[in-house]
């Protein structure tokens, strides 16, 4: 990687590295998600296996929340890119729901593919789960 192709968190005009995006909380939208997931992945040079793992960790996320979602609202992904580092946090408005099952598989896959991984709920009735992942700069031999 070269000192051109680094994506700075804030440019010179002082905008955010940051990408939104709201959708019905239905499944048949996850792959907009997923599409974004490696298309905002691969503006940090992440690697393919990288791209892969943060696109099932988003699917597995959004999977999670839409067993509680209140039908006929909408999922809020939220991506920001800092350097190396891509967060993502997926949201939904639930019916009294406000943490996942941490025993559960889609947790563990959650877990074993993103580097870090948080359920949060800022109130009844909301959760959102928060995924970052890092860009390795080992490369294989």
């Amino acid at each position: 990687m070269t000192e051109e192709t680094e994506t700075p968190a804030v440019d010179l005009t002082g905008i955010r590295d940051a990408v939104s995006v709201r959708l019905p909380a239905v499944s048949a939208y996850l792959s907009v998600l997923r599409t974004a997931t490696a298309g905002l992945a691969a503006r940090l040079d992440f690697t393919l296996d990288q791209i892969e793992d943060l696109r099932i960790a988003v699917d597995e996320a959004c999977a999670m929340l839409l067993r509680h979602a209140v039908p006929g609202t909408d999922l809020l992904a939220e991506f920001e890119l800092t350097g190396q580092e891509m967060t993502v946090r997926v949201e939904v408005n639930t019916l009294g729901v406000t943490s996942p099952n941490r025993e559960d598989f889609a947790w563990m896959v959650l877990t074993a593919l993103a580097d870090d991984v948080d359920a949060i709920s800022d109130h009844a009735d909301h959760l959102a789960i928060v995924l970052r992942k890092r860009r390795s700069t080992a490369r294989p031999s």
